[in-house]
């Protein structure tokens, strides 16, 4: 696994969210279904045309909510890191000033993105030494055909 380490300011994302549930891997069903849809109603054009802050790209925010009585779940964010206004039809999010361990994907979505995160928790997580701080994490999605064994894309994860 390939990654680094990273200390970033506090800054903020603009874009749409859902709701999904974590109980028998609902939310790896879910979430590419919501890109689908995202892509089909030209949100991420729109995205793109806003992505005026420091990450570029188009982002996928993971807000862990907790358990509850159905179970564990999290908002997603399909958004774009922005400064200024927020523009209408998008909600806003403060990802607050941390340090992020930033793990490159290579391949194609959403089978390598999926993957790594798998390996994260099962095997980086228990031998590093580094807890998880909490706060959101981010999937930072380039430019270029998403389908393709040479696609890059990276996944962010706040430390402590």
């Amino acid at each position: 696994m390939q990654y680094k380490i990273v200390e970033k300011e506090s800054f903020q994302v603009v874009g749409v969210k859902e709701e999904f549930s974590c109980n028998n891997g609902e939310n790896f069903v879910g979430i590419p279904k919501m890109w689908e849809e995202v892509h089909e109603k030209g949100t991420v054009e729109l995205l793109s045309k806003v992505n005026n802050g420091q990450l570029k790209g188009i982002l996928g925010v993971c807000v862990d909510k907790g358990a509850s009585e159905s179970g564990q779940s999290i908002d997603y964010w399909i958004a774009a890191a922005s400064e200024g206004d927020v523009p209408e039809g998008f909600q806003s999010l403060n990802i607050p000033a941390c340090k992020w361990v930033v793990f490159e994907v290579h391949g194609p979505m959403p089978d390598a993105i999926q993957n790594v995160w798998k390996q994260i928790f099962s095997e980086w997580f228990p031998s590093s030494g580094y807890k998880h701080a909490g706060t959101p994490d981010l999937e930072v999605y380039t430019d270029g055909d998403a389908s393709s064994p040479d696609y890059y894309s990276e996944i962010w994860i706040p430390i402590k």
